[in-house]
Protein backbone atom coordinates (compact mmCIF):
# COMPACT_ATOMS: atom_id res chain seq x y z
CA UNK A 1 0.00 0.00 0.00
CA UNK A 2 1.37 3.45 -0.93
CA UNK A 3 0.68 6.83 0.57
CA UNK A 4 -2.57 8.36 -0.69
CA UNK A 5 -3.79 5.02 -2.02
CA UNK A 6 -7.18 3.75 -0.89
CA UNK A 7 -6.45 0.04 -1.23
CA UNK A 8 -4.30 -2.62 0.34
CA UNK A 9 -3.37 -6.00 -1.13
CA UNK A 10 -2.79 -9.03 1.11
CA UNK A 11 -0.83 -11.98 -0.24
CA UNK A 12 -1.00 -15.20 1.75
CA UNK A 13 -0.62 -18.94 1.46
CA UNK A 14 -3.42 -21.04 2.94
CA UNK A 15 -1.58 -22.94 5.65
CA UNK A 16 -3.18 -23.63 9.02
CA UNK A 17 -6.58 -22.96 10.52
CA UNK A 18 -6.30 -19.18 10.73
CA UNK A 19 -5.41 -18.74 7.07
CA UNK A 20 -8.09 -21.24 6.08
CA UNK A 21 -10.61 -18.93 7.76
CA UNK A 22 -9.14 -15.92 5.95
CA UNK A 23 -9.36 -17.76 2.63
CA UNK A 24 -13.11 -18.26 3.16
CA UNK A 25 -13.75 -14.52 3.24
CA UNK A 26 -16.00 -13.35 0.42
CA UNK A 27 -16.17 -9.96 -1.36
CA UNK A 28 -17.96 -7.45 0.84
CA UNK A 29 -16.97 -9.03 4.15
CA UNK A 30 -15.02 -6.96 6.67
CA UNK A 31 -11.71 -7.80 8.33
CA UNK A 32 -9.76 -5.75 10.85
CA UNK A 33 -6.03 -5.14 10.44
CA UNK A 34 -3.19 -3.25 12.09
CA UNK A 35 0.05 -2.09 10.54
CA UNK A 36 2.65 -1.51 9.36
CA UNK A 37 4.56 -3.50 11.97
CA UNK A 38 8.23 -4.46 11.97
CA UNK A 39 11.39 -3.36 10.22
CA UNK A 40 11.72 -3.08 6.41
CA UNK A 41 14.61 -3.39 3.99
CA UNK A 42 16.98 -0.41 4.06
CA UNK A 43 18.71 0.82 0.93
CA UNK A 44 22.36 1.89 0.87
CA UNK A 45 22.66 4.81 -1.61
CA UNK A 46 26.34 4.03 -2.16
CA UNK A 47 25.43 0.55 -3.41
CA UNK A 48 23.19 0.99 -6.48
CA UNK A 49 23.76 -2.59 -7.71
CA UNK A 50 20.87 -4.30 -5.92
CA UNK A 51 20.44 -8.06 -6.21
CA UNK A 52 16.93 -9.19 -5.24
CA UNK A 53 16.58 -12.90 -4.48
CA UNK A 54 13.15 -14.44 -3.87
CA UNK A 55 12.21 -18.06 -3.36
CA UNK A 56 8.69 -19.51 -3.33
CA UNK A 57 6.39 -17.33 -1.23
CA UNK A 58 9.37 -14.98 -0.90
CA UNK A 59 8.86 -13.88 -4.50
CA UNK A 60 6.06 -11.30 -3.87
CA UNK A 61 8.07 -9.35 -1.25
CA UNK A 62 10.89 -8.93 -3.78
CA UNK A 63 8.39 -7.57 -6.30
CA UNK A 64 7.24 -4.99 -3.75
CA UNK A 65 10.87 -4.11 -2.94
CA UNK A 66 11.49 -3.55 -6.65
CA UNK A 67 8.41 -1.33 -6.84
CA UNK A 68 9.66 0.66 -3.83
CA UNK A 69 13.17 1.06 -5.24
CA UNK A 70 12.01 2.16 -8.68
CA UNK A 71 10.16 5.09 -7.10
CA UNK A 72 13.54 6.39 -5.91
CA UNK A 73 15.09 8.97 -8.21
CA UNK A 74 18.61 7.90 -7.24
CA UNK A 75 20.75 5.71 -9.47
CA UNK A 76 19.76 2.05 -9.34
CA UNK A 77 21.03 -1.00 -11.22
CA UNK A 78 18.83 -3.95 -10.20
CA UNK A 79 18.86 -7.65 -10.91
CA UNK A 80 16.15 -10.00 -9.65
CA UNK A 81 16.58 -13.76 -9.30
CA UNK A 82 13.44 -15.72 -8.45
CA UNK A 83 13.16 -19.43 -7.75
CA UNK A 84 10.36 -21.95 -7.41
CA UNK A 85 9.88 -25.70 -7.62
CA UNK A 86 6.14 -25.24 -8.22
CA UNK A 87 4.88 -23.53 -11.39
CA UNK A 88 5.56 -19.80 -11.12
CA UNK A 89 2.44 -17.78 -10.21
CA UNK A 90 2.72 -15.78 -13.44
CA UNK A 91 3.17 -16.45 -17.13
CA UNK A 92 6.87 -16.66 -17.91
CA UNK A 93 8.04 -14.92 -21.07
CA UNK A 94 11.39 -14.43 -22.84
CA UNK A 95 13.33 -11.45 -21.52
CA UNK A 96 14.34 -8.45 -23.59
CA UNK A 97 17.47 -8.03 -21.45
CA UNK A 98 20.67 -9.77 -22.50
CA UNK A 99 22.63 -11.71 -19.89
CA UNK A 100 26.05 -12.47 -21.39
CA UNK A 101 27.03 -14.25 -18.16
CA UNK A 102 24.36 -16.90 -18.85
CA UNK A 103 23.58 -19.39 -21.57
CA UNK A 104 21.16 -18.02 -24.18
CA UNK A 105 18.61 -20.71 -23.29
CA UNK A 106 18.17 -19.18 -19.81
CA UNK A 107 15.86 -16.40 -20.92
CA UNK A 108 12.56 -16.69 -19.03
CA UNK A 109 11.48 -13.75 -16.90
CA UNK A 110 8.59 -12.26 -14.91
CA UNK A 111 6.51 -9.94 -17.16
CA UNK A 112 5.76 -7.39 -14.41
CA UNK A 113 9.40 -6.85 -13.46
CA UNK A 114 10.31 -6.82 -17.14
CA UNK A 115 7.82 -3.97 -17.69
CA UNK A 116 9.58 -2.06 -14.89
CA UNK A 117 12.95 -2.55 -16.63
CA UNK A 118 14.18 -4.82 -13.85
CA UNK A 119 16.32 -7.59 -15.43
CA UNK A 120 15.06 -10.88 -13.99
CA UNK A 121 15.98 -14.53 -14.34
CA UNK A 122 14.19 -17.58 -12.97
CA UNK A 123 15.73 -20.65 -11.33
CA UNK A 124 14.21 -24.08 -10.71
CA UNK A 125 15.03 -27.74 -10.36
CA UNK A 126 11.69 -28.64 -11.96
CA UNK A 127 12.77 -28.19 -15.57
CA UNK A 128 10.54 -25.25 -16.52
CA UNK A 129 11.29 -23.86 -20.00
CA UNK A 130 13.83 -21.06 -20.15
CA UNK A 131 14.74 -21.30 -16.47
CA UNK A 132 18.15 -21.84 -14.90
CA UNK A 133 18.63 -25.43 -13.76
CA UNK A 134 19.74 -24.98 -10.16
CA UNK A 135 19.23 -23.00 -6.98
CA UNK A 136 18.82 -19.23 -6.83
CA UNK A 137 22.18 -19.04 -5.06
CA UNK A 138 23.86 -20.90 -7.92
CA UNK A 139 22.44 -18.36 -10.34
CA UNK A 140 23.40 -15.45 -8.10
CA UNK A 141 26.94 -16.83 -7.81
CA UNK A 142 27.18 -16.90 -11.60
CA UNK A 143 26.43 -13.16 -11.76
CA UNK A 144 28.54 -12.10 -8.78
CA UNK A 145 31.57 -13.96 -10.14
CA UNK A 146 31.54 -11.71 -13.22
CA UNK A 147 31.73 -8.44 -11.25
CA UNK A 148 34.92 -6.48 -10.74
CA UNK A 149 36.07 -5.42 -7.28
CA UNK A 150 34.75 -1.92 -8.01
CA UNK A 151 31.35 -3.30 -9.02
CA UNK A 152 31.17 -5.55 -5.96
CA UNK A 153 31.87 -2.51 -3.79
CA UNK A 154 28.59 -1.06 -5.12
CA UNK A 155 26.51 -4.23 -4.66
CA UNK A 156 24.14 -5.35 -1.91
CA UNK A 157 21.68 -8.25 -1.57
CA UNK A 158 18.06 -8.39 -0.44
CA UNK A 159 16.43 -11.80 0.00
CA UNK A 160 13.20 -13.43 1.15
CA UNK A 161 12.29 -17.09 1.12
CA UNK A 162 12.55 -20.31 3.13
CA UNK A 163 15.17 -20.40 5.87
CA UNK A 164 17.57 -22.86 4.15
CA UNK A 165 17.61 -20.58 1.11
CA UNK A 166 18.25 -17.50 3.24
CA UNK A 167 21.15 -19.21 5.01
CA UNK A 168 22.63 -20.10 1.61
CA UNK A 169 22.22 -16.49 0.48
CA UNK A 170 23.92 -15.31 3.69
CA UNK A 171 26.82 -17.69 3.05
CA UNK A 172 27.10 -16.44 -0.54
CA UNK A 173 27.13 -12.80 0.58
CA UNK A 174 29.81 -13.56 3.17
CA UNK A 175 31.96 -15.25 0.54
CA UNK A 176 31.89 -12.08 -1.56
CA UNK A 177 32.07 -9.77 1.51
CA UNK A 178 28.77 -8.14 0.54
CA UNK A 179 26.11 -6.60 2.78
CA UNK A 180 22.95 -8.68 2.76
CA UNK A 181 19.53 -8.19 4.32
CA UNK A 182 17.13 -11.10 4.73
CA UNK A 183 13.40 -11.12 5.48
CA UNK A 184 12.88 -14.12 7.75
CA UNK A 185 9.90 -16.47 7.55
CA UNK A 186 8.60 -17.64 10.93
CA UNK A 187 5.27 -18.79 12.31
CA UNK A 188 3.61 -15.86 14.10
CA UNK A 189 0.80 -16.09 16.64
CA UNK A 190 0.12 -12.52 17.75
CA UNK A 191 2.40 -10.69 15.23
CA UNK A 192 2.61 -7.66 17.54
CA UNK A 193 5.50 -8.76 19.76
CA UNK A 194 3.51 -10.05 22.71
CA UNK A 195 3.88 -13.81 22.53
CA UNK A 196 7.53 -14.08 21.39
CA UNK A 197 6.59 -17.19 19.45
CA UNK A 198 8.58 -16.02 16.40
CA UNK A 199 11.81 -15.22 18.24
CA UNK A 200 15.15 -15.98 16.57
CA UNK A 201 18.72 -15.72 17.85
CA UNK A 202 20.50 -12.56 16.64
CA UNK A 203 24.07 -11.39 17.26
CA UNK A 204 24.27 -7.99 18.99
CA UNK A 205 27.19 -5.94 20.36
CA UNK A 206 26.23 -7.22 23.82
CA UNK A 207 26.12 -10.84 22.70
CA UNK A 208 23.47 -13.14 21.26
CA UNK A 209 19.88 -12.12 21.98
CA UNK A 210 16.44 -13.41 21.07
CA UNK A 211 14.66 -11.01 18.71
CA UNK A 212 11.04 -11.17 17.56
CA UNK A 213 10.66 -11.51 13.81
CA UNK A 214 7.30 -9.68 13.82
CA UNK A 215 8.48 -6.40 15.38
CA UNK A 216 12.31 -6.52 15.53
CA UNK A 217 12.32 -7.93 11.99
CA UNK A 218 11.32 -9.45 9.71
CA UNK A 219 14.34 -7.89 8.00
CA UNK A 220 17.73 -8.47 9.62
CA UNK A 221 21.30 -8.12 8.43
CA UNK A 222 22.17 -11.63 7.30
CA UNK A 223 25.49 -11.69 9.15
CA UNK A 224 23.73 -11.09 12.48
CA UNK A 225 21.41 -14.10 12.23
CA UNK A 226 22.48 -17.20 14.15
CA UNK A 227 21.44 -19.80 11.60
CA UNK A 228 20.18 -23.03 13.12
Amino acid sequence: MRANDDWIEILYKTHGHGLELLARKAPGETVSSMGPIGQPFRRSPERPNTLLIGGGVGIPPMVFVADWLRQDAREWHPLAILGSELPFPFDIVPSKFETPWLEDCVSSTMPLLESWDVPTRLATLSGFDGCFDGYVTDLADRWLSTLSDAELAQTELFACGPTPMLKAVADLAARYSLPCQVSLEEFMACAVGGCAGCAVRIKTPEGDAMKRVCVDGPVFDADTVVWQ
